[in-house]
């Protein structure tokens, strides 16, 4: 068991390769030439300074926060869990950024040109920050599949967006949570691109019922770990902070 303050190396060979054909878009985001290491200046390591009092009341209720003449439509849920370091200590303090799809599978963006329709009470981003145990908690609707153009007949599982912020501006993580049970998981060319089936298992929000609201929200658990062989995997920075 590593005592507070030991390093746990991660293991580079769970990352995806940079060049994943069945995933498309990686044929032209694929580096083709040796990366070059840039030491970070005063802009990058400035931090932003994020407060609870920032936030407000209905931040965290995608239900609600941009609802306009009443709620969003959809399989409504609970999402929580914490932010741990690589050791199991709560991060604190720590802003969540979250934006996903629509019940219908449509995200509320112009290049979004799915046919499913828009519901105009559900904007589908939002955010809260964990506590002092590093937890956090948002309220929302099961967003759906939708299809995208990859070999013809791909659909990306139900997920969710999520990006974490640090203590500077290079502090940003960003991932995706997906829910426990969905069988477009084992299908989806993305996932597929992590070859460490406890990898992609890390990005499954947990079924919850301890923690639902009978008669109103089903509850997932999704705990993200920053660093370290048990490390959620971040699509920005796959090595954590």
């Amino acid at each position: 068991m590593p005592s507070l303050g030991d390093i746990i190396r991660r293991d580079r060979s769970l990352h995806p390769p940079p060049l994943t054909p069945q995933y498309k878009t990686s044929v032209l985001r694929s580096p083709r030439r040796a990366l070059v290491s840039l030491e970070p200046g005063p802009g990058e390591n400035a931090g932003p300074v994020f407060r609870a009092d920032l936030l407000a009341p209905l931040d965290n209720d995608l239900i609600r926060n941009h609802a306009r003449d009443g709620e969003a439509v959809g399989e409504r849920i609970i999402v929580h869990g914490r932010v741990l370091d690589e050791t199991g200590r709560p991060v604190p303090r720590t802003l969540l950024e979250v934006w996903q799809a629509n019940a219908g599978g449509r995200y509320r963006h112009h290049n979004d040109s799915y046919l499913a329709p828009l519901d105009p009470n559900f904007g589908g981003a939002g955010r809260c920050m964990t506590d002092a145990e590093g937890s956090y908690f948002f309220r929302t609707i099961r967003p759906g599949p939708y299809p995208w153009r990859n070999n013809g007949n791909d659909w990306r599982p139900a997920h969710i967006h999520v990006s974490l912020f640090g203590e500077a501006f290079l502090q940003r993580l960003v991932t995706q949570l997906y829910f426990e049970g969905d069988p477009l998981i084992p299908l989806c060319p993305i996932l597929g691109t992590l070859p460490d089936p406890a990898g992609r298992e890390r990005l499954v929000a947990r079924l919850d019922m301890q923690n639902s609201i009978p008669f109103d929200a089903l509850a997932y658990r999704f705990d993200i770990v920053l660093r370290g062989r048990r490390q959620t995997f971040f699509e920005n920075r796959p090595e954590g902070l």
